[in-house]
């Protein structure tokens, strides 16, 4: 997620200099012929572009509301994650104590341990619910661009340079970790594990049984909103609209300076005569107006596409990896850890939260 209150230009024309170059040929191409070489047959009528043009605005504006409720939805459901996070860790601490256990809970340290296994459970789980979210699909292009690429390398996502075993270590034991790693979705995997162990609780007498029925409530709340998440990470965008959407850009940027030439020739005239030096030069002028055009309607349908799957790892998507970060914080927080060994959180790099 971006953090500055607005994209600089110059971060825009950086991550769109590749584009930028390519307008520039496709725009100057068309006036080298114009005008060196004399073919000023080479017109096209403005109204056709312009009726293309216009389509090509109606999808792009349908492909950005699309992306941007998509990438919404994914913001509302980790919101609601941490929000069930906060109310599970508050019946953690709250909820399991010694007043019915049997055989009785001999100590306060062994009470503690019990708090301290369900939330670091529960860290494994958002760990492994992130890298499960972060784990590339067929139709995620971000990273075969390369400006993109340098996004991604410049802000550091975290479980692209991590392992979920190497993040897993401090919060499970080997033989959970093996058994979780060893299903097909260790996140829900991981909930069964939580699940058994506050049944053993309420055997025990450590939760009551309202208390245990209050706590398996939340696990199934923040399992379906695990599955929500998943629905967007395992749905695209329809792609005939994207297909569409992209065909019809590119015939409109390839048109674009057949129909622009002619009408600054057409300015130009009205300078003068035709050795008039600045008539016979504006024509050139079409050129940076082409390219602002291109880039315009490119850029935006750029930013759409980057907003397609919320959880890819860009800039523009839900920060999942600072947002885990800051649940984990409180959680141990509130079992009082020590603050020596809760991790720091997790800053911008380059303005950007992962």
């Amino acid at each position: 997620m971006y953090t500055k209150n607005a994209y600089s230009l110059a971060d825009l024309l950086a991550w769109t200099r590749q584009e930028l170059v390519l307008f520039a040929v496709i725009a100057t191409v068309p006036a080298l012929v114009f005008d060196v070489l004399g073919q000023t047959w080479l017109r096209l009528p403005w109204l056709p572009i312009a009726l293309i043009g216009t389509a090509v605005a109606f999808i792009i504006g349908f492909q950005n509301n699309a992306t941007y409720d998509r990438l919404w939805e994914a913001r509302k459901i980790w919101g609601g994650i941490v929000n069930a996070s906060r109310g599970f860790g508050l019946m953690v601490q709250d909820f399991i104590s010694d007043q019915f256990a049997s055989p009785p809970i001999r100590s306060a340290a062994e009470l503690e341990a019990e708090r301290r296994q369900l939330i670091d459970r529960h860290v494994a789980w958002l760990t492994l619910l992130r890298h499960a979210l972060r784990q590339p699909r067929p139709w995620e292009r971000f990273l075969a661009h390369r400006t993109n690429r340098e996004w991604s390398r410049a802000i550091g996502v975290r479980e692209h340079r991590h392992t979920v075993e190497e993040e897993l270590a401090g919060c499970l034991g080997p033989a959970e970790m093996a058994e979780v790693l060893g299903k097909a979705n260790p996140a829900a995997a991981l909930m069964a594990l939580q699940s058994r162990h506050l049944q053993q609780l309420r055997v025990r007498g450590a939760i009551e049984d309202f208390r245990h029925m209050e706590m398996a409530k939340l696990l199934l709340q923040l399992l379906d909103l695990q599955g929500r998440a998943e629905r967007i990470k395992n749905f695209p965008y329809p792609r005939q609209y994207a297909t569409l959407n992209s065909v019809l850009l590119w015939v409109f940027i390839v048109l674009l300076p057949f129909g622009v030439m002619p009408a600054f020739a057409e300015i130009g005239n009205q300078f003068g005569s035709d050795d008039s030096a600045i008539g016979h030069w504006f024509v050139w002028a079409s050129v940076p107006f082409a390219v602002i055009v291109m880039w315009v309607f490119h850029t935006m349908e750029r930013i759409g596409r980057v907003s397609e799957n919320p959880f890819e790892g860009t800039s523009n998507d839900v920060p999942i990896t600072t947002m885990a970060r800051a649940i984990e914080i409180e959680l141990r927080q509130g079992l009082g850890q020590d603050p020596a060994s809760i991790p720091e959180p997790i800053v911008a790099s380059h303005h950007a939260l992962t």
